[in-house]
């Protein structure tokens, strides 16, 4: 069955052994972060304290994921690589899943008030 393939098939089988682990990892550790990055924002923004919400987090999820790129890779360039592409798709899918729905972006002209005007600014130091 090999001669069918020209020898190309147990370098396929090969890299799909390597590769397909690492791009799953990569898509999981960049779950991992960019959703832990949604979630953050949505916390701290109604906390009392939102920079130590947004530290902490920062330093897990860079923490965990570097370490998991770390593991991941080995010694292997490749396998880092098909980690890193993992972890770009999961970027573009949690963006694509955490956007706001198109009807919330549109205000219709109709449910603003005519004599609505902009708020006045706020002088936070006296004039002299």
């Amino acid at each position: 069955m090999t001669e069918r393939f020209n020898g190309v098939g147990p370098i396929v089988y090969e890299a799909l052994l390597t590769w397909a682990p690492a791009g799953l990892a990569g898509l999981a550790l960049g779950a991992f972060f960019f959703g832990g990055l949604y979630w953050t924002v949505r916390r701290g923004l109604v906390s009392t304290r939102p920079a130590r919400w947004f530290l902490a987090s920062l330093a897990v999820r860079l923490g965990v994921t570097l370490y998991g790129f770390y593991l991941v890779a080995g010694d292997q360039w490749p396998r880092l690589l098909a980690c890193l592409v993992g972890f770009l798709i999961a970027r573009v899918a949690v963006t694509w899943l955490t956007r706001r729905p198109r009807s919330a972006d549109v205000v219709p002209v109709e449910a603003a008030p005519e004599e609505a005007t902009p708020a006045q600014e706020v002088r936070h130091a006296p004039e002299p």
